[in-house]
């Protein structure tokens, strides 16, 4: 099998999706499945794309597609979101579903977990009654043989009457056989007698009146059946999008509506309301899965999950659950402060003793020193700061956090903070959310996608800024080391500073739990919305995976993400240290002007600024500062934290500033990119302006109230 990387196409849930092919002959192939069977990693392998997958569900949240080629022929391969239905209770159900229906792609790929194949039929089921195209991949045998799981494919095949393969995607066990199934179901067109799910006796009649009808005007285009059940269930927006997809007002042919409104009055005679339709539907589906598994499915141990049963006991209790998250937390610190230290200043140096050979480049070539000054001691020295500080403790954080992520510990978090989201009206993935602000809060943002309800999505994105950033951590651990832990260095320093700093996190994340909860009662009214979050299954990490995907998909594109405003902002920086107005320069007037209001958070006006022209990158927060109260025309960086805190304290500070400053850290404004990020998702300046300004207020309020507080002691 010959793979190649094809174009990348992503695009967000709520917009189009424009498949690119490289021969007008590709075959679309749509790589559908529940959320955690491996379906990302199936199309990575296949594509040979490093599309992020995870162990946790709701990993994809937008289409990607690439390209692979099987037989001399190509196939672009388009990686749907994953969905436990087709019934479209989410954004992301949606997606798959219009996909499927109304994509056009040659064949559906549905991805399911072999130790769990019953709840993943009923995708597949749902999928069949849309279009026999359809091939089922059974993946992760591996680990069913682990459990001793036995899946027969061959009956599988048989009774579902459509071709079925087996797969240890992992390991690309089984992916030829898959693209051989693949290649030949789009050659033939599909098997002739897929299997049909019965419904009730009056359903069944229901549908026999409309399908015959249905059948004439689909043209092969829809499935006549699926249709006839979708338009008995009344689903006004499927219907008004399968109209656009035929051309055709089905709901306006007199003919189907007269068959609509006798179907109608026969399930009401029966006593079939929609909503008693739905069920029947459902429970349709749900034991016809049951009776396919009961032929193909043999466990040779029932009590096969026990030992993940027995880790769930202690993870997820109220007891333990609790003290084990936070001292992972503050372990994953510890790593990352400890470890970041010598990294980041060997990158330093190496750094700046490039821009000592761009400046004298410059002078050798000619360039006037004032373009010299902007480019190489403004834009470039910003650049190189932003670097050194960001890219050491992102190249230790990401890969510790990311093989929690590999070996199912995140949705443990969101299932213990579950129900403290709910006692706030908001939902339990929040929490997934969190974690992936973490690293970069933009990250974070684009994972709200996963929250089903577009209001609990909105409090996710609104509170998003209250887990502080892999930029805000080196300011916070350095104020924490220069005022409250002491600046020796060693093993004693850097737990202290870890602890600190995991009790300031544990406060960003009681201002969520408490903004959201205003939100909920206030702007973002509503109740708390159930939603189903799968548990995986623990499972042993690739660690070479982990470190290249940590490094090249989250670090070095956060870091890249953050290089590109940190010149520009380096820039302004640059022009404002060293334009002056009258006998001050720009940067002096500002702080100036700033200060009386500064002074009543307990700052002064250079910090203020200093967070204002941070917007683009927290990372050059504590520089600017520098730069500021040392009158220099550029950035500077100190030999260690012991001259840091005397400068600071020449200019002011006290252990009140240096709690204030960490408040405003921890709450004040998103950075530019997460806006952006917001506006992308909303595409709402009022939602973007509201994720702006709430948490702002916090921090402007929290700082306010502990500087009077501290004040009056």
């Amino acid at each position: 099998m010959g793979l190649t990387s094809g174009s990348t196409g992503r695009k967000a849930a709520d917009e189009g999706l424009v498949i690119r092919r490289q021969s007008p002959e590709d075959r679309v192939i749509a790589l559908a499945g529940n959320p955690n069977v491996g379906k990302s990693t199936v199309f990575n392998a296949l594509t040979g794309m490093n599309q992020h997958t995870g162990n946790w569900p709701g990993k994809t949240v937008a289409n990607a597609q690439g390209r692979c080629e099987y037989g001399g022929r190509g196939f672009v391969m388009v990686d749907i979101p994953g969905s436990y239905s087709l019934m479209a209770h989410s954004a992301e159900e949606e997606v798959a579903r219009d996909f499927i229906c109304f994509g056009g792609p040659d064949a559906v790929v549905i991805v399911c977990d072999a130790t769990c194949l019953e709840r993943n039929l009923n995708l597949v089921l749902q999928t069949i009654e849309i279009t026999p195209r359809t091939v089922v991949c059974v993946n992760l045998l591996d680990e069913a043989e682990k459990k001793k799981i036995r899946v027969d494919l061959a009956e599988l095949s048989h009774r579902l009457g459509v071709p079925v393969t087996g797969a240890a995607a992992r390991s690309g066990k089984g992916l030829a056989e898959l693209m051989e199934a693949v290649a030949a179901l789009t050659d033939q067109g599909g098997f002739a007698e897929p299997i049909q799910v019965r419904y009730a006796p009056a359903v069944e009649q229901a549908v026999a009146l409309l399908e015959p009808l249905l059948a004439e005007r689909c043209s092969d285009r829809l499935n006549p059946r699926w249709l006839a059940l979708r338009m008995l269930e009344g689903d006004d927006a499927l219907l008004g999008l399968a109209q656009q997809y035929l051309a055709a007002p089905l709901l306006e042919d007199p003919a189907v509506r007269e068959q609509l409104e006798k179907a109608g009055l026969l399930l009401e005679q029966e006593g079939f309301s929609q909503e008693a339709l739905r069920d029947e539907i459902v429970s349709g589906l749900v034991r016809q899965a049951e009776t396919v598994c009961g032929h193909v499915v043999e466990r040779a141990d029932r009590g096969y999950s026990g030992r993940d049963r027995k880790i769930d006991r202690i993870l997820t209790s109220k007891a333990v659950g609790y003290p084990i998250m936070v001292a992972l937390l503050a372990g994953i610190f510890w790593l990352t402060i400890a470890g970041a230290n010598y990294p980041s200043q060997w990158l330093s140096t190496g750094l700046f003793w490039v821009e000592g050979r761009l400046a004298a480049l410059f002078g050798w070539i000619g360039v006037p020193q004032i373009l010299c000054d902007m480019l190489v001691h403004g834009a470039y020295r910003t650049l190189a700061w932003v670097v050194s500080v960001m890219l050491p403790p992102m190249a230790i954080f990401f890969p510790l956090f990311t093989l929690l992520e590999d070996l199912g510990y995140l949705p443990r978090v969101a299932f213990n903070l579950d129900r403290y989201f709910k006692k706030c009206s908001a939902c339990g993935k929040q929490g997934l959310t969190m974690c992936m602000g973490f690293g970069c809060n933009a990250a974070g943002i684009v994972g709200c996608r996963i929250i089903d309800s577009p209001r609990e999505r909105l409090i996710a994105m609104v509170t998003n800024n209250f887990v502080p950033c892999n930029g805000r951590f080196p300011t916070l651990i350095a104020i924490l080391a220069m005022f409250f832990v002491g600046v020796s260095g060693g093993l004693a320093q850097s737990a202290g500073s870890a602890l600190l700093l995991t009790a300031l996190i544990l406060l960003g994340v009681g201002m969520t739990f408490l903004v959201s909860w205003a939100l909920s009662k206030t702007i973002l009214k509503g109740v708390p919305s159930s939603f189903t979050l799968e548990l995986p299954p623990y499972r042993r990490p690739q660690i070479g995976k982990v470190i290249v995907r940590s490094i090249f998909d989250r670090t070095m594109f956060v870091l890249g993400r953050a290089a590109a405003v940190a010149a520009p902002a380096g820039l302004m920086i640059w022009l404002m240290a060293n334009v002056t107005v009258g006998d001050m320069t720009l940067l002096a007037r500002c702080a100036t002007f700033l200060d009386p209001f500064a002074r009543q958070l307990g700052m002064d006006g250079v910090i203020l600024l200093a967070f204002i022209l941070g917007l683009p990158a927290n990372e050059i927060v504590v520089p600017i500062m520098m730069m500021a109260y040392l009158s220099t025309g550029s950035l500077i960086q100190m030999e260690n934290l012991s001259m840091l805190r005397q400068l600071l304290t020449e200019n002011g500070w006290t252990w009140v500033t240096a709690v204030s400053v960490m408040l405003f850290s921890l709450m004040h404004w998103p950075c530019s990119t997460t806006c952006l990020t917001i506006y992308k998702e909303t595409h709402s300046l009022k939602w973007t302006a509201v994720s702006f300004l709430v948490p702002t207020a916090m921090g402007i309020l929290a700082c306010f109230l502990f500087c009077q507080v501290a004040r009056l002691f």
